[in-house]
C-alpha cells in the first residue's frame, strides 16, 4: 500500500466514517496538535528516563492515539477508541503519587532545569495548546467531553513530572523572579 493517496490534494482529509473535511477544520487542528504532542513526547522518550517515567510516558503515547481517534470520529454513538473516565482517573492517580515526591510550590516556577525536564515541559505546553484547540472544537461541534478533561489532567501531570525529574537529578525548581 502506498503512503500517498492523492485524495488530500484538494485540501481535504478524511475522518472516520468516510467523512471529508477541510484540512483547516478545527477537528483536524485539534487532533493534529495531539499528534504534535505525541511526537514531542517521543523525543523525550529518546533520552534515558527513569523506568517508572518511561513506562508512564509509553502508556500516554498510546493514549494520545486514543485521543486523536476520539477526536477524528464524529459519531458519538460509536464507542470504539474513546477517552474514558478510567484514563482520566489514572492520570489523577499518577499526579497524586508523583506529587508526594515534591515539596509544595510557594512560587511560580520557570520551565527548564535539566534537558529531559525541559523537554517534558515542552510537551506540557503543546498539550495546553491542544486543550485550547479541543475547546474551540467543542464550541462548534459535539465531542466526547472526556477529551478536554484528559488533556487538562495530562498537562498537570507533565508539570509535575518536569519537577520530579529535576528533583531526582538534583536540579532545584527555577523560581520566577519578578
Amino acid at each position: 500500500m502506498k503512503i500517498y493517496t492523492k485524495t488530500g490534494d484538494d485540501g481535504t482529509t478524511g475522518l472516520q466514517g468516510n467523512n471529508r473535511v477541510s484540512k483547516d477544520n478545527p477537528r483536524i487542528i485539534a487532533y493534529g496538535t495531539i499528534d504534535e504532542a505525541n511526537a514531542t513526547l517521543g523525543i523525550a522518550l529518546s533520552y534515558e528516563l527513569d523506568k517508572d517515567v518511561a513506562i508512564l510516558c509509553n502508556l500516554i503515547q498510546n493514549e494520545l492515539f486514543i485521543v486523536g481517534a476520539d477526536l477524528s470520529n464524529i459519531d458519538l454513538h460509536d464507542e470504539k477508541n474513546r477517552v474514558s473516565d478510567e484514563m482520566i482517573l489514572n492520570l489523577e492517580k499518577n499526579i497524586d503519587n508523583y506529587e508526594k515526591e515534591l515539596s509544595p510550590l510557594t512560587n511560580f516556577i520557570l520551565p527548564g532545569g535539566n534537558i529531559i525536564a525541559a523537554q517534558i515541559h515542552h510537551v506540557r505546553t503543546i498539550i495546553r495548546r491542544a486543550e485550547t484547540c479541543i475547546v474551540i472544537l467543542s464550541q462548534q461541534e459535539k465531542i466526547n467531553q472526556n477529551c478536554i478533561k484528559y488533556v487538562n489532567r495530562l498537562s498537570d501531570l507533565f508539570f509535575v513530572l518536569g519537577r520530579v525529574l529535576n528533583k531526582r537529578s538534583g536540579q532545584k525548581d527555577i523560581i520566577w523572579k519578578v
